[in-house]
């Protein structure tokens, strides 16, 4: 039992795993950041343009 103890305590295959997780984990969550925020500046945006192509009056084809 004591040898299984220090074999399971020297292993370091499930420290690569949670390197991985964290570093998965940090990537989707800088995803999300930078997406939301590019989100908020598109449709700031896109409501600007909106509101000046619905003050346009539009002249011709008569």
């Amino acid at each position: 039992m004591l040898e299984f103890l220090t074999t399971f305590k020297d292993r370091e295959d499930g420290a690569v795993t949670v390197d991985w997780v964290v570093l998965t984990a940090a990537i989707v969550g800088l995803s999300v950041a930078v997406i939301t925020t590019i989100g908020v500046g598109a449709m700031n945006k896109t409501g600007s343009l909106g509101n000046r192509l619905t003050t346009l009056s539009i002249t011709g084809f008569e």
